[in-house]
């Protein structure tokens, strides 16, 4: 893992790092949540830079309304993955998975995005079908997505999984119940994976992207002034630094978008 000067380092550099234009070039990335927020921005972010994406998401309409603005910018084709992480079986990762290397060789990048809110009130009140989608959606997804695709990800000479985590994912809050529990399960998920495959070319790292102007946002903070929020496009350079070559070495370790 990564010492406290190096990681302090590594969290400055990702926070201010520009891409060269062509850095992800040829690389295979998925990317779930793609068709709106910062799922759709990372997108766009990674085709610019020459990457081949594809998209994963639940609404079909949306995920096409990215795919043409990916080729209306001449970005390289992306692939669709119309997908609901609630409903989605372990079956269906791996076949994902053996569709992948069929069609593109290998996956270079992962990027867990896709994420659900769920109720904010008393711990007491979470109804058990709301816990339920939280834990589907945010931990369990993940876990058998990781699973079906590892295969693929082992092909790439250098893969990058980034989590999407949450500051309420290290210190519990109230009323926050179910989202919070997911993201600290989260991040254990990926301190784990960190651990167990530190002498292999894959590396697995958390981002918090803090507040951002998205729905899920104004969700949990709906008399909020949006003005006051950084886009997702502003919190792209973290995204970046993680999938490319320049953090190689970084593995373990979670990056605040917007630090305190």
């Amino acid at each position: 893992m990564p010492s406290t000067f190096s990681f302090s380092r590594s969290i400055s550099v990702a926070n201010s790092f520009t891409a060269p234009l062509h850095a992800l070039r040829d690389k295979v990335i998925l990317i779930t949540g793609a068709g709106d927020g910062i799922g759709k921005e990372i997108a766009l972010s990674y085709a610019k830079h020459g990457a081949i994406c594809i998209l994963l998401g639940r609404t079909v309409s949306k995920l096409e309304a990215v795919y043409d603005e990916i080729i209306e910018s001449g970005g390289q084709e992306p692939a669709i993955v119309p997908l609901d992480l609630n409903g989605a079986t372990p079956q269906n990762y791996s076949d994902m998975g053996s569709t992948i290397i069929d069609q593109f060789k290998q996956l270079d990048g992962l990027v867990l995005n896709a994420s659900v809110l769920g109720m904010l009130c008393p711990f007491a009140e979470i109804k058990p079908n709301e816990w339920q989608e939280a834990m589907q959606v945010n931990v369990n997804a993940n876990a058998y997505l990781i699973q079906g695709l590892l295969p693929a990800l082992k092909k790439s000479p250098s893969a990058s999984v980034i989590f999407t985590t949450s500051s309420v994912g290290r210190q519990g809050r109230k009323f926050w119940g179910a989202y919070s529990v997911s993201k600290f399960a989260t991040e254990g998920m990926m301190e784990v994976l960190a651990d167990e495959f530190q002498a292999e070319a894959i590396r697995f790292n958390c981002i918090n992207p803090g507040a951002t102007r998205t729905d899920m946002r104004a969700k949990a903070y709906p008399a909020e002034d949006k003005s006051q929020l950084k886009t997702p496009e502003e919190i792209m350079p973290t995204y970046l630094y993680l999938m490319c070559s320049e953090s190689q070495s970084v593995t373990g370790s979670v990056f605040d978008c917007q630090p305190k």
